[in-house]
């Protein structure tokens, strides 16, 4: 086994531990941000939908709703 620079090791140890700290703060900010919009009526399973979608490029989305419809069709559950 090659020899470990204890000092550096250490130092990106500390800095995962650090950001994994701040990760779980910013989880739980979210987490009463949706339960803030919940109280005031919002469906926060659909908030999460939209934040999802936003993420996604344009063009991944609409070939994933033409692909979501085109399924839905074939199940007979589109309207019409």
């Amino acid at each position: 086994m090659s020899d470990v620079d204890a000092k550096h090791l250490r130092a990106f140890i500390e800095r995962i531990e650090k950001l994994e700290e701040e990760k779980k703060t910013i989880a739980d900010d979210i987490k009463d941000v949706y339960a803030e919009a919940k109280g005031t009526g919002y469906d926060t399973k659909v908030m999460r939908k939209i934040v999802s979608l936003r993420k996604q490029d344009k063009d991944k989305r609409r070939e994933e709703e033409e692909i979501l419809d085109l399924y839905l069709a074939a199940l007979g559950m589109l309207p019409g």
